[in-house]
């Protein structure tokens, strides 16, 4: 009690008085009379010591709670570390490898030129299909139901009325008595259209060999440019690109793309460059490089323009005084989703510059195939490239007796 006898009272008091102040405008705003300050201010400071002795009190219970309680703990987890080390680790389990996918199964070319072909083949084969079967007698409906098939299918004309009266004469000599006979006359007709006497692409044949390739803008020009210069070089072959096309914006940064692609060089000009210019460049340089082709492309124009055809005729004169005998090839490139425009435009090409192949595009993309076999009729000038997809080598050697065998096949 020695510390309770040397508190200095004098200055609790002066404490007291000060705390009971501070608190007189609180007080006399909650209504409490003047003479009661004092004892309200008393009980509010013993409920105030009261909270902070209960406070004191629980911390100190619970740390003596925590000191009890943790040899306990030390105590158990030396058991469990002493159990643990006790027992044997089992033998590590080496992951089994996760299985390789397998690799998604290649496609041959004859089922590729298939699924490109696959419209084709519904809008022509498969209707005739249709048309044969449950027929038992070949009469004279069947064969104009088999007429309008025909032309419907972009045959043409002229290549559906050979086809008929090929039919009509074995018909007339009792040889077609089987809707599977007239499935048989169709294949062999189409074939000797196509497989006409031509001369074939033999790029060995001069040295630059000179392939000028035209046609209206949007047929895939450059595009074919591309390909072709790419199956090129996986043969062996050196080969230079001629930007000719001067006309459409950002047409050379395009073949200098698929030039890059191919690893070949390409000739170009300033945009607006006389096309003639290129073609001269390009045939200097492909003969100082010693190289085996020479692919030059030329300007998008309407096969209707008059004086865009004569540039046509120029650039022509220009590589034959370079390059004797050149081009070589003239390989028109045509969109097959364009149907019978498209033999519009070989006809009226033919006439500007003679043609020695046909690049048909697109045609995985139409149903309107047929159009090869009216172009071969008609012009007798060789479809030599038929593009069936948007890949690098989707640009195939048209071969006719494939591409009728496609046709014609009736697995699915």
């Amino acid at each position: 009690m020695e510390w309770f006898k040397a508190l200095n009272w004098v200055a609790v008091m002066e404490w007291l008085n000060t705390f009971v102040a501070s608190l007189s405008p609180l007080l006399a705003s909650a209504g409490i009379p003047e003479e009661y300050w004092s004892l309200v201010a008393f009980g509010i400071l013993y409920l105030g010591v009261t909270v902070v002795v209960l406070l004191f009190v629980l911390i100190l219970l619970k740390i003596l709670r925590r000191a009890k309680k943790a040899p306990q703990e030390i105590e158990q987890i030396a058991e469990e570390v002493e159990e643990a080390a006790a027992v044997e680790p089992e033998p590590r389990v080496a992951p089994e490898p996760e299985p390789e996918p397998e690799p998604e199964p290649t496609l041959g070319i004859f089922e590729r030129l298939k699924l490109g072909l696959s419209k084709t083949q519904s809008s022509l084969v498969g209707r005739v299909d249709s048309l044969l079967r449950g027929r038992t007698v070949i009469d004279e409906d069947l064969v104009e139901e088999l007429e309008e098939i025909l032309i419907t299918a972009d045959l043409g004309m002229q290549t559906t009325q050979q086809l008929i009266e090929s039919l009509e004469l074995s018909r007339s000599r009792g040889e077609l008595v089987s809707p599977e006979q007239v499935r048989q006359l169709l294949m062999e007709e189409l074939e000797k259209i196509l497989k006409f006497e031509s001369k074939p692409l033999d790029v060995a044949s001069a040295s630059p060999f000179v392939i000028m390739v035209i046609g209206v803008n949007g047929v895939g020009k450059t595009t074919t440019i591309g390909k072709l210069a790419n199956q090129f070089v996986l043969d062996g072959k050196k080969v230079v690109l001629g930007a000719g096309d001067t006309f459409r914006a950002a047409a050379a940064e395009q073949l200098q793309i698929w030039g890059k692609r191919a690893g070949v060089e390409v000739i170009c000009h300033a945009e607006g460059a006389d096309p003639s210019a290129v073609a001269f460049d390009a045939a200097k340089a492909a003969v100082a490089r010693k190289a085996d082709v020479l692919l030059l492309d030329t300007a998008g124009r309407l096969h209707t323009k008059v004086n865009l055809m004569e540039e046509l005729k120029k650039i022509r004169r220009v590589l034959d005084r370079e390059i004797p005998g050149a081009p070589h090839e003239v390989l028109l490139v045509l969109d097959a989703t364009t149907g019978q425009n498209a033999l519009t435009q070989a006809k009226l090409f033919n006439e500007a510059v003679p043609l020695n192949g046909i690049a048909l595009t697109k045609l995985d993309g139409t149903a309107k195939g047929g159009i090869i076999v009216a172009i071969a009729a008609e012009l007798q000038v060789p479809v030599r490239f038929v593009g069936i997809g948007e890949q690098l080598d989707d640009l195939r050697p048209f071969d006719a007796e494939m591409f009728v065998s496609v046709l014609f096949d009736s697995k699915q």
